[in-house]
């Protein structure tokens, strides 16, 4: 269990911290594994100095590893106003975000037509009235619809062919924006995990980005489990958070699936006295929000045997606070995140706020690399 969390902090400033700007990492580095590790014992608030090529020595034979499968698609569409004037859109989610279909793409013979009506931001949205469009190229448009909570439009792709076509051709990688540069053909490899099978994301799974096909066979080999899930990431996971009190924020709802064949395993290795590792605080967010419904369910089969899992889909609003009961993870493999965020607020609810500041102060003053082209760090 995690060592216990510091004194209730409800407060949004209470998760800041000062971050010199040459550590926010904009570029990837040479090689997936060739960044460093920082890994934090939770129960002793012991902080080790490590590479990422060590990472593959701390799961042992037995344990399982989760993977967020998710594949980012180029969300930032480019174009012009009828006048000639810039214009941006960026889908965010087909308007419909709980039917599979519709994240998944047609299927054989599909028309795609489910992917036409989505959820954006639009720029410049004031000027982006509904009934405007914009072009992004010859053959295809955008129509601008209604307003939505959050500042989010209801937008039309009208193009010949399928549209997810269509974006994969025309769209460009979204980039988190404190990169401060567009995207360019690499950004296409490496803003994208090895592992990457289902689109839907508009930001990577972050942590997941330092694994290679190497160390994840080398893992299988050893006896680990390596496990997928999904859970497309959208825009609000990664925003800092408005409001002043934490339990004043609400979450963006998220798309999320955990197969049976997934949940049978890890049951089978929590059983078995194994761990359970989770890549990214997006796995995280699924392994909890599974254990958290079954918890709740009062099912009488899956209480007889402590199963903590079973096979679920749907949307997750999960917010993940100190304190907070974890029933689905037992470490945390992750990256350095922005102040005041949920991903950050995540990561301290497993270690406790003061011991994760003070990782975070120790990584500055070692010169990690921060945010999603960064280092890594290993909550234990």
């Amino acid at each position: 269990m995690p060592a216990s969390a510091a004194p209730l902090a409800l407060r949004t400033e209470d998760f800041e911290y000062d971050l010199p700007a040459e550590l926010v990492a904009s570029r990837p580095a040479e090689r997936r594994d060739a960044s460093r590790l920082l890994v934090l014992d939770r129960a002793s608030g012991e902080l080790s100095d490590r590479y990422f090529a060590d990472f593959p020595a701390f799961p042992r034979p037995g344990d399982a590893l989760v993977l967020n499968d998710t594949r980012v698609f180029p969300a930032r569409l480019l174009g012009q106003k009828p006048t000639g004037a810039a214009a941006e859109v960026f889908l965010l989610r087909p308007h419909d975000p709980s039917a599979e279909s519709a994240l998944a793409g047609p299927g054989p013979g599909g028309s795609g037509s489910g992917q036409r009506v989505w959820e954006a931001l639009v720029r410049p949205g004031g000027k982006l009235k509904p009934g405007r469009e914009v072009v992004v190229a010859p053959g295809f448009r955008i129509l601008i619809g209604d307003s939505l909570e959050g500042g989010l439009r209801l937008v039309t792709l009208e193009g010949d062919g399928d549209p997810w076509d269509l974006i994969e051709e025309h769209g460009t990688v979204p980039l988190p924006p404190y990169m401060e540069r567009p995207s360019d053909e690499l950004d296409r490899e490496r803003y994208q995990t090895v592992y990457a099978d289902e689109r839907g994301s508009v930001a990577a799974p972050t942590a997941g980005l330092h694994l290679t096909h190497d160390a994840l066979a080398s893992l299988e080999a050893s006896g680990v489990h390596v496990v997928r899930i999904t859970l497309h990431v959208g825009l609000g996971t990664f925003r800092p958070l408005d409001a002043e009190r934490l339990d004043q924020h609400r979450m963006h709802s998220e798309w999320y699936r955990m197969e049976d064949a997934a949940a049978q395993t890890l049951n089978r290795v929590r059983g078995a006295g194994g761990h359970i590792w989770a890549v990214g605080t997006t796995s995280a967010r699924v392994l909890e929000t599974v254990a958290a419904a079954v918890a709740a369910s009062g099912d009488e089969s899956q209480a007889a045997t402590g199963d903590a899992f079973r096979a679920a889909a749907g949307l997750t609003d999960l917010f993940i606070y100190p304190p907070y009961e974890w029933r689905g993870v037992d470490h945390l493999l992750t990256n350095f995140h922005l102040p005041r965020s949920s991903l950050l607020m995540l990561v301290c609810a497993l270690a406790g706020r003061d011991q994760v500041l003070a990782a975070y102060q120790h990584a500055v003053e070692q010169r990690y690399r921060f945010y999603s082209y960064g280092d890594a760090m290993l909550v234990l």
